[in-house]
């Protein structure tokens, strides 16, 4: 009986985050695509399966293509300087898209782990997304992000240098250690550029 149990728990231990994954994919990707159904192809008789996830796909990569030109560059820069001027609306937008860049724009933020002692014996893994805060008026002081495990959150602290060390690890492995809980994994990383 208890090889059975074992047998069980090795195979929910396979399914589980499987079956989630999957769960939360198909809920977000049905959303998504009855939401665009209803808005865009609500004329058509018939339902189409996958065609507003396909519609967005095309229309958010025809953007991109379009971004890429120079000649139609200014025109979205005049659109993002009349978003970043609606009040309300510009805290939202340029967090958002402040935050979005940070992982997959040109200006990646979380591509610099670091550990920081924040008291003796007790460390927090973190990543470094600014080390000149002059702007700010602060001195001796970075900016370091702590994910939440377990959660699409985490918190900004304003850390002395001297607390804080960088860790030669694939900062995609870093993100997962620390939203996880600590229980995934990390792989060594060959990169050790890494200087705060």
């Amino acid at each position: 009986m208890k090889t059975i149990l074992n047998y069980f728990f090795r195979g929910l231990l396979f399914v589980a985050p499987l079956f989630f994954t999957l769960y939360v994919l198909v809920i977000l990707v049905n959303w998504l695509n009855h939401s665009l159904n209803n808005i865009l192809f609500n004329w058509l008789p018939v339902q189409i399966p996958g065609l507003g996830i396909l519609t967005a796909f095309f229309v958010i990569a025809l953007l991109g293509f379009a971004i890429s030109f120079a000649i139609t560059r200014p025109l979205f820069s005049w659109s993002e300087a009349i978003f970043a001027r609606i009040p309300i609306f510009k805290i939202v937008y340029t967090a958002f898209k402040d935050f979005m860049e940070a992982f997959v724009g040109e200006k990646k933020k979380f591509n610099r782990p670091v550990i920081v002692q924040i008291v003796d014996g007790v460390d927090r893994i973190g990543f470094l997304t600014e080390e000149n805060l002059s702007l700010l008026q602060i001195k001796d002081r970075v900016a370091v992000y702590f994910p939440h495990s377990y959660n699409f959150s985490g918190n900004l602290f304003l850390v002395h240098p001297d607390k804080v060390t960088p860790i030669d690890v694939n900062p995609a492995d870093a993100m997962k250690f620390a939203v996880s809980a600590g229980v995934t994994h990390i792989e060594e990383n060959s990169n050790s550029d890494q200087n705060v």
